[in-house]
């Protein structure tokens, strides 16, 4: 069985670009300057680097369907524009993502539960 290549995984709203309050699906905030030259940095470096986001979840109705297939016209566009090119876009976790870069993660150390760093939302 062939090893899938292994990618990065960069939450949209709150971390690659800004993100205050739910504007509807047609609104992605401005770039967040660092992350977004960070990404960039890793795309040069031919990592595989792919928009993480719960815009494009859908729960298998019509409606929702819809709505995710608009978000994701709506996140390419947004990728031409900031990044020069389009990146793949995921709701969805696998094994050969390698890391997760979000804004509401929390990260645990490895088969301990224990946290590492801190959580924003002030959670033991």
């Amino acid at each position: 069985m062939s090893r899938k290549r292994e990618w990065i995984g960069v939450d949209l709203d709150g971390t690659l670009a800004h993100y205050e309050k739910f504007r509807g699906i047609d609104h992605i905030g401005e770039p967040v300057v660092d992350m977004l030259a960070r990404v960039k940095a890793w795309l040069v470096d031919g990592k595989d680097v792919r928009i993480f986001t719960a815009r494009v979840a859908h729960d298998g109705t019509a409606d929702k369907i819809m709505e995710s297939h608009k978000a994701m016209a709506r996140i390419t566009e947004w990728c031409k524009t900031h990044l020069g090119r389009v990146v793949p876009v995921t709701c969805t976790k696998d094994f050969a993502m390698m890391e997760l870069w979000d804004d509401r993660a929390v990260q645990v150390e490895k088969n301990t539960g224990r946290r590492v760093g801190f959580s924003t939302r002030g959670h033991v």
